[in-house]
C-alpha cells in the first residue's frame, strides 16, 4: 500500500468496487486501444469527467510498456488495468520487463523522454511494484471525485 492507494493484485477484489483488464500485443497499434478501451470503460463508470487526464495516463503508460516490451527475446503481453472506488481511479499497466521506470531530465526540444513527466503532472500519485509473477507494473492514482462532490 502507497499513501492510502494499494494498486497491488492481491487487493483487488476487496478495495476496487470496479476494475477491468484489457491484455494487447506489444505492438504500436496497442496504444490507441487502450486509450479507446479507457475511454469506454470511464463513460460505462460514470466517470467520463476524468477522461481527459486517463487518456493521456494510459498513451504514456502503454507507449512505456510497449517499449520496454520490445528489448525482451520472447514476445509477451501487456496488460491494462482499471480500478475505481468511490474515491479513486487506478491506471495500470504492467509489461514483462522488471527494470524500474525513471523520470529522466530531457532537453526541450526533445522528441521522446516526457512520458513519466506528464504522468506525474497529471496523476495525484504515481509507482510501480514489482509483482511475484514477473515484470512491473506501473500505475498512476487518480482522484475520482469531482470537487462539487467533495465538497459535500
Amino acid at each position: 500500500m502507497i499513501s492510502g492507494i494499494d494498486a497491488t493484485p492481491s487487493c483487488l477484489a476487496f478495495q476496487w468496487a470496479k476494475v477491468s483488464r484489457l491484455e494487447l500485443g506489444p505492438l504500436p497499434s496497442a496504444v490507441p486501444c487502450a486509450r479507446l478501451h479507457a475511454t469506454v470503460i470511464l463513460q460505462e463508470w460514470n466517470l467520463a469527467h476524468l477522461t481527459d487526464k486517463t487518456e493521456l495516463i494510459v498513451s504514456e503508460l502503454t507507449t512505456n510498456a510497449v517499449k520496454a516490451s520490445t528489448s525482451l527475446a520472447e514476445t509477451q503481453p501487456i496488460a491494462v488495468n482499471l480500478l475505481a472506488s468511490h474515491d479513486w481511479l487506478i491506471v495500470q499497466v504492467w509489461d514483462a520487463l522488471p527494470a524500474a521506470p525513471t523520470l529522466r531530465t530531457h532537453a526541450p526540444d526533445a522528441e521522446t523522454g516526457r512520458g513519466l513527466q506528464i504522468v506525474s503532472v497529471l496523476s495525484d500519485r504515481w509507482g510501480f511494484y514489482r509483482p511475484r509473477t514477473g515484470g512491473k507494473a506501473v500505475w498512476a492514482a487518480i482522484r475520482a471525485t469531482r470537487a462539487d462532490e467533495s465538497a459535500r
